[in-house]
């Protein structure tokens, strides 16, 4: 997708703090962490969203590797919280399948709808 800003990202088009990689994802930390720790994995290859027909081997290697991506960002032990927006309602900001990985503090009780 030549407008998605991850795309750009895989592609070496935009910069980013790059956590984990492989042939099939890549994890990076968030310009905007809502967290002290805030990265994303993002499958190489575009898909919008869950709702993509993603292939279970993506689906699964994405969750797979969300306690490596934890061990290297000094989480695993003390615990994250791991989202996926899907769509407006959702939150999704960028339209480009991506798990948000956040740690570092302890998180509030909760996920109702915002204010």
């Amino acid at each position: 997708m030549d407008d998605c800003i991850f795309c750009k990202l895989v592609a070496g088009e935009v910069p980013a703090t790059v956590i984990y990689e492989d042939d099939d994802v890549i994890a990076f930390d968030d310009v905007n962490p809502q967290t002290p720790v805030h990265t994303l994995i993002i499958p190489k290859e575009h898909y919008h969203s869950l709702s993509d027909d993603v292939p279970p081997e993506i689906l699964g290697k994405l969750f797979s590797k969300v306690p490596t991506v934890a061990k290297l960002k000094g989480v695993e032990e003390s615990g994250y919280r791991i989202i996926s927006n899907k769509g407006t309602d959702g939150r999704q900001t960028v339209f480009h399948l991506h798990i948000h990985i956040l740690g570092g503090t302890t998180m509030p009780i909760g996920m109702g709808p915002a204010d």
